[in-house]
């Protein structure tokens, strides 16, 4: 890994792109969406609505 801020770990999809980036000071994972000309970006939380945190991420 380089010093990149953000890292996408997960993509599915080719005209309706959906991805799971990571914000690797934090661990904080973002969700995606892609669709024509549409796009959104999300943070992922949990069912306390609490950023969901990458459990593989060492900083």
């Amino acid at each position: 890994m380089e010093n990149d801020r953000f890292e996408e770990v997960y993509t599915q999809g080719k005209w309706k792109v959906t991805k799971v980036i990571r914000d690797n000071e934090t661990g904080v994972l973002y969700m995606s969406h892609q669709e024509g000309y549409g796009s959104g970006l999300t943070v992922m939380v949990d069912q306390e609505g609490k950023p969901l945190v990458d459990k593989h991420f060492k900083k």
